[in-house]
């Protein structure tokens, strides 16, 4: 009964959204991921707050336009230069520590005066719980009670679970970004073989056509007709 007891307990905290002490502190920062299309002659910027001593791990990956390269810089709060890229298809960075502060990412299409660009990023952020946060749910339970279901063993198998989850939806987005710029490839090599394809054709009519009018001439009586 006192097993079953904790297990509802942890169900019941598991399920309750979490609450601050005294109901302060900011809210934790979450992972994003943005696809946008940068237009050929252009460079655009975007920032990300990040909180101090934490990890910032930046993913971006070119999935649309003739080259699939652009221009990459990422820019600390103090405004220095942590990265910078040239004409790359991807690239994958880690900031750590990390500082508390806006960080600036920047995509630069300038080299490019006819081709826009479609530019997959991620940000991915690391940081330890407090130990209150960490310790929070083993609370909801009697210490009688967390000797009989080995309360460290549960929050750890928790926690690794979170993170391996974690992971595995990062690199789904990955590789979706990977088959998304793979399936521009093809498409536009579909697009490129359909119109030669479609010039070989139409030469090869209009050969035929002028074959049968020369050989039509080469075999007419020219002769006169007699009066």
């Amino acid at each position: 009964m006192m097993a079953a007891g904790a297990a509802l307990a942890l169900a019941l905290w598991l399920l309750m959204p979490p609450v601050g002490v005294g109901g302060a502190g900011p809210p934790p920062i979450q992972d994003g991921e943005f696809t946008f299309l940068l237009p050929a002659g252009r460079k655009q910027c975007f920032y990300q707050s990040a909180p101090a001593n934490a990890s910032l791990e930046t993913e971006y990956q070119v999935i649309g336009g003739a080259g699939l390269d652009v221009d990459f810089t990422l820019e600390s709060p103090q405004g220095v230069l942590l990265v910078s890229e040239s004409r790359k298809a991807d690239g994958v960075h880690t900031v750590e520590p990390t500082e508390a502060g806006d960080y600036k990412l920047c995509f630069d299409n300038s080299f490019s005066t006819i081709s826009e660009k479609l530019v997959f990023f991620e940000l991915i952020f690391d940081s330890l719980q407090d130990d209150e946060e960490v310790e929070g749910w083993a609370e909801a339970v009697e210490p009688e009670e967390m000797l009989d279901v080995k309360m460290e063993d549960i929050k750890e198998s928790i926690e690794t679970m979170r993170t391996r989850l974690e992971r595995s939806i990062q690199m789904l987005t990955l590789l979706r970004a990977f088959e998304a710029r793979d399936r521009n490839l093809q498409e536009g090599n579909l697009e490129r073989v359909n119109f030669w394809s479609a010039v070989n054709v139409a030469v090869l009519l209009l050969v035929a056509v002028l074959q049968v009018c020369t050989l039509k001439r080469f075999f007419q009586d020219k002769r006169p007709v007699p009066t």
